[in-house]
């Protein structure tokens, strides 16, 4: 009997884990344009970010520092209306250089998350 009750136990626990695993889950980079690490030929006109979620657009923003750690005046970061999990914003002309794009967002759940990369212009 007691053997019995520890392996219900265990699987009651593992069903009610695997069950309540995605509402904890939290929005994750799946892909960037430019691609992290990138070294590249042309200057990007843009940011592309793609979650794996849906963002919410008033706590979703992309920053840009250039060359010698200058802050680069981005114009606003938004969610593509045709993809709710894709943040994106313009970018000025960029000169040749290594660039840092710091990103932050929250997800439908609720939960704030950010990451960066790095790019480098020839």
């Amino acid at each position: 009997m007691i053997r019995f009750s520890s392996l219900f136990s265990t699987l009651l626990f593992g069903l009610a884990s695997a069950i309540t695993s995605p509402a904890f889950a939290h929005a994750k980079l799946q892909s960037s344009d430019p691609r992290a690490g990138s070294m590249l030929d042309k200057a990007p006109t843009q940011v592309r970010l793609k979650f794996n979620e849906a963002l919410e657009p008033a706590f979703s923003k992309i920053k840009l520092t250039g060359p010698r750690n200058t802050a680069i005046p981005v114009a606003g970061a938004t969610v593509d209306k045709a993809d709710p999990a894709v943040l994106a914003a313009p970018l000025p002309a960029l000169s040749a250089g290594a660039y840092r794009v710091q990103w932050s967002t929250m997800a439908h759940d609720g939960h704030k998350v950010k990451g960066e990369f790095t790019f480098t212009v020839k």
